[in-house]
């Protein structure tokens, strides 16, 4: 039987799924202190 590879992408009880959904979230978060270290410093 062949894996189904979308099915566990997509899974939200899946820890890959969560660490990447948590780091687009850091990402876009523009409180997060790891954004805010090299954007816009002149």
């Amino acid at each position: 039987m062949a894996k189904n590879q979308r099915a566990d992408a997509k899974n939200p009880n899946n820890p890959a799924q969560k660490a990447a959904v948590d780091n687009k979230a850091n990402q876009l978060n523009p409180n997060n202190k790891a954004t805010k270290s090299g954007k816009g410093k002149k």
